[in-house]
């Protein structure tokens, strides 16, 4: 069957017709067809949150917008300008960024780094472009060691039918002072986003990372399952930030893990709002001695949502830490569970790791739930775990009235201090477009 534009379903035939019309290697359509083989006779989960309503057959899984990437935001058609002007990236690129990539269905539209960093070596561009322009690094980092294709169903949906996504990789001993941003849009009813994010951290270099993504609100379900890949060389330290704001039909299907070599360091930030159903469980491998992990995580629950989320953190190394901390918000029936895993190997002597998960029910329908799991092999270890649940109580909400509040404005400000931790941690300016989408769930009915 040849492929057609717009074309629904998943078949040998599409996969190959990506990596045709990319023009890709030889071994990455290999490695497609290889992923598009274990999909084929592989279950989906069964576990966790229903997928029933996920009608993959009538998903499209590649669209091409038939834009070349641009440099300039003017060389873009004026639908996708004006999407991403009403999002702000523009402002965002010229105030406060080294550099940012937007996506707008299956591909990226525009890439742009600042000259400063390219004297520095920094490579920052789309997935496809570094294919293309640094093709053995990427042979030897995609989908290898870091997050195999073979490693659940949605790995592997991914390896077959990826496109678009962010490559960056950072030089020893450069220290990039100013955020990378990259910007998903899934644009089109009844879509799939499959983005690749590989990021490469040298020894002893910095970057942080800004990852904002959104789809406007269709009657068919829509898929996102990207796959984000980050390695942390010896010393190096990445922060890597994502706003994940879908709309309320979509399945928020996405893989991140990072590699941690010795001293070296991964902080998560992550907001998800939006979606249908959500399953996302960063993850960082501790595998050099004294590496580190910091996983700061905000999920919203309203009407009809399932937010299934977590982190994981696996200690391989003498001397490494972790600290996770979660929170959760559920309103209007919404559904939050909280999913996280510390693993200590028999190798990791005087490891330490923290695991704090707190949820805040805004009524009597909404729920919150926790499933943590601890697995040690080792007597010399510090491991701690705290979960709680409340609800805002009467005497709060009287306080806060008798001060002059009404009583939304009253849950808004419990809510603003709940989630400060989360704004604490953001850039100012992504901090202030962060309260205005809390702002937004609270006021929606789902």
């Amino acid at each position: 069957m040849a492929y057609e534009a717009f074309q629904k379903g998943l078949t040998k035939e599409l996969v190959e017709h990506i990596s045709h019309s990319k023009n890709e290697p030889v071994w990455m359509k290999e490695r497609r067809l290889e992923a598009f083989a274990l999909y084929e006779k592989t279950p989906l989960p069964t576990w966790g949150p229903d997928l029933a309503k996920l009608d993959l057959e009538n998903i499209v899984y590649y669209i091409d917008p038939e834009v070349a990437e641009a440099t300039r935001w003017d060389d873009l058609p004026t639908e996708i300008v004006d999407t991403f002007n009403k999002l702000g990236i523009p402002k965002a690129e010229q105030e406060y960024l080294g550099g940012v990539g937007a996506q707008y269905d299956s591909h990226v539209v525009y890439h742009k780094l600042k000259e400063s960093l390219l004297k520095d070596g920094v490579i920052f561009e789309d997935m496809d472009s570094a294919l293309k322009s640094h093709p053995d690094m990427v042979q030897e980092y995609f989908m290898n060691t870091c997050v195999p294709a073979r490693d659940h169903a949605f790995t592997m949906l991914h390896g077959a039918v990826w496109s678009g996504g962010t490559f960056i990789y950072i030089p020893k001993g450069v220290k990039v002072a100013e955020p990378l941003q990259a910007y998903f849009r899934m644009n089109r009813s009844a879509s799939g986003q499959f983005e690749h994010t590989l990021i490469i951290a040298d020894e002893g270099s910095e970057v942080t990372y800004i990852e904002g993504c959104s789809a406007p609100r269709y009657n068919a379900s829509s898929l996102h399952a990207g796959c984000v890949e980050i390695f942390v060389r010896a010393r190096a330290k990445i922060k890597y930030i994502s706003v994940e704001n879908w709309s309320h039909n979509t399945y928020n299907l996405n893989t991140k893990r990072a590699l941690v070599d010795a001293y070296g360091e991964m902080n998560w930030v992550s907001g998800n709002m939006g979606s249908a159903v959500t399953m996302l469980y960063p993850c960082s491998v501790l595998r050099g001695e004294g590496s580190k992990s910091d996983n700061l995580s905000l999920v919203f629950a309203g009407k009809g949502q399932v937010q299934d989320t977590g982190a994981k953190a696996i200690h391989l190394a003498p001397h490494t830490s972790s600290t996770i901390r979660s929170k959760s918000v559920s309103k209007d029936g919404g559904i939050s569970n909280y999913r996280g895993l510390i693993k200590v190997s028999r190798d990791a002597v005087g490891a330490s790791a923290s695991l704090v998960c707190d949820s805040l029910l805004l009524d009597p329908l909404s729920e919150a739930n926790t499933f943590p799991s601890v697995m040690n092999k080792q007597d010399d270890v510090m491991i701690s775990h705290e979960a709680t649940i409340g609800r805002i109580g009467e005497e709060e909400l009287f306080y806060l009235e008798s001060r002059g509040l009404t009583r939304d404005d009253a849950i808004r400000m419990i809510v603003s201090g709940f989630v400060d931790p989360i704004t604490k941690a953001l850039p100012l300016e992504y901090a202030v477009e962060f309260n205005k989408l809390i702002e937004l769930e609270m006021e929606s009915n789902g």
